[in-house]
């Protein structure tokens, strides 16, 4: 065997994004509460970027400096991350000193301080504390039951088995199979004995159940388990119950196709009756785990306010950035960086601070222009939205938006991600006015989103004893101008969550099954 050892040239092209442009990206697609919570953590990391305030009185001046001064000796020093060396731990501590130096005869740094209060403290405060997984809080209800230590384990088993949504992921002798290779066996017939006291004493009722069906069916029961009543529900309330309670129990399939006329025949109850047993039914929840696991939603902040400007004739946009704080590059630590007297490693560490500083300012500054240039054009193409409503939407591709504005249709994309305008007609997401479309019988341009609005009026106006076929509702769009195949009403439909007509019929009394 012979080995050859060789030297060779080889050219090649590679594309690499610097950091800067990597975090001018990552500011751009930030929706407004994720950039404030980036802001405030750049406030508490980063010792070379400060906060802008209003001019203070020289008493205020005076107090601030006194209060900064306290702050910062009771600063405790900042430990050394993964990877981080012994010297930028020191370079730390040189700054520290120096701000405490320099801060004597300098307008206080507001990276701590915000009039009297913390910011970094009150943005913990502020947020809500985590959930524990569905499986330890339903653990927890468990523990509080009295009862022997092998129908405890049992339970426990059991709920090592139940997913999001609070139902059992695997059945029961899948379970017992899977307690024996564990080395604590419990048999079948035990699990069978424990599961329906989970189901009666775990809340939310419906948790713990093997599939919907009983689901719902524990669900029923606990509505009319009257240790449950905060008062004592109406003789028709029971009656009600009591029939959606046979609806799911005996008539499930055919309930779920709605063939009304069927469970009629069979069951001798008359349409009105099952009608009435269905809406109960839509009080009750397929997935009752997410009551324990679902966090409450955060509140949509805008990024953009549109407003109509009478005088004008025009609609107006302003970018909502109030609650991000006007940053500036820390005087002092430009002064620190630029003395001779500073060591490399402090130096190098401010140095960094700095570029920092600048780096996410600029940021800002460029996601604030970028995406008020993206909502104008927003307001001159989508005039009629803003006037008339849904149905006037129009095309609009990114790429001419992009080659307004003289950038990459990515950067457009990155733009109005997440992103929502407060307008005259209510908070709209911004990529909804990005769509493609077709034309009308007028040869005018409309947008696939107002398609599926004219779709919306139609079904929502059909006669629900006769709804329409997808056949139907293509020649009713068809009258309208708007010409598109079968199987795109179909698609649209599914996507918007409208059931097909035999799903949708409302049935009468009188009917064959």
């Amino acid at each position: 065997m012979r080995f050859d050892l060789s030297q060779k040239l080889r050219t090649s092209q590679q594309l690499r994004l610097a950091p800067r442009l990597i975090q001018s990206m990552e500011v751009l697609q930030m929706p407004l509460a994720q950039l404030q919570e980036r802001v405030e953590q750049e406030l508490e990391r980063n010792v070379a970027i400060e906060q802008v305030e209003p001019e203070a009185s020289d008493e205020d001046r005076a107090e601030q400096a006194e209060h900064h001064e306290n702050t910062l000796q009771e600063i405790p020093e900042k430990p050394l991350q993964s990877g981080e060396s012994q010297e930028t731990g020191a370079a730390f501590e040189r700054a520290r000193e120096f701000e405490r130096d320099y801060g004597e005869s300098a307008q206080p740094s507001t990276r701590h301080l915000d009039g009297d209060r913390d910011v970094k403290y009150e943005m913990l405060a502020q947020t809500a504390a985590r959930r524990e997984p569905l499986s330890e809080q339903l653990r927890h209800q468990w523990d509080m039951i009295e009862t022997d230590a092998a129908t405890l384990l049992a339970g426990k088993t059991i709920l090592d088995f139940v997913d999001d949504d609070g139902l059992l992921s695997a059945d029961l002798p899948a379970i017992a199979a899977h307690s024996s290779k564990n080395g604590n066996p419990i048999s079948l017939q035990e699990l069978e004995r424990v599961l329906p006291l989970l189901q009666e004493w775990l809340e939310p009722a419906g948790v713990a159940a093997r599939d919907v069906r009983e689901s719902l069916l524990i669900q029923i029961d606990a509505k009319l388990d009257s240790r449950r009543w905060n008062e004592r529900p109406s003789a028709q309330d029971q009656s009600e119950w009591r029939d959606a309670h046979v609806l799911v129990k005996e008539h499930y399939d055919d309930l779920l196709e709605n063939r009304l006329p069927k469970i009629a025949s069979r069951s001798g109850m008359n349409v009105e009756r099952i009608e009435a047993a269905k809406e109960r039914l839509r009080r009750l929840t397929i997935s009752p785990g997410r009551d324990l696991t679902d966090e409450t939603e955060r509140p949509i902040v805008p990024d953009v306010m549109v407003e109509f400007d009478s005088e004008q004739d025009r609609y107006v946009a302003a970018i909502c950035d109030g609650s991000v704080p006007p940053l500036r590059v820390s005087q002092r630590y430009s002064v620190m960086a630029e003395q001779e007297s500073t060591d490399a490693a402090t130096k190098k560490f401010v140095q960094d601070g700095i570029r920092s500083a600048s780096w996410l300012i600029d940021a800002i500054t460029q996601r604030k222009n970028t995406l008020l240039k993206v909502v104008e054009i927003v307001l001159e193409r989508q005039r009629e939205w803003f006037d008339e409503g849904s149905g006037h939407l129009r095309p609009l591709p990114m790429m001419d938006i992009a080659d307004r504005i003289g950038v990459h249709v990515a950067t457009v994309s990155r733009a109005v991600a997440g992103k929502w305008m407060q307008t005259p007609r209510g908070l709209v997401e911004l990529r909804k006015f990005f769509t493609g479309g077709t034309e009308n019988a007028d040869g005018e341009s409309v947008s696939w989103e107002a398609v599926r609005t004219v779709l919306q009026e139609i079904v929502d106006a059909e006669d629900k004893v006769r709804p329409l076929s997808d056949e139907a509702i293509t020649t009713q769009l068809r009258e309208r101008g708007i010409t598109i195949a079968r199987r795109t009403v179909v698609k649209y439909r599914e996507q918007m969550g409208i059931q097909p007509a035999r799903r949708r019929r409302r049935h009468i009394d009188g009917e064959h099954a």
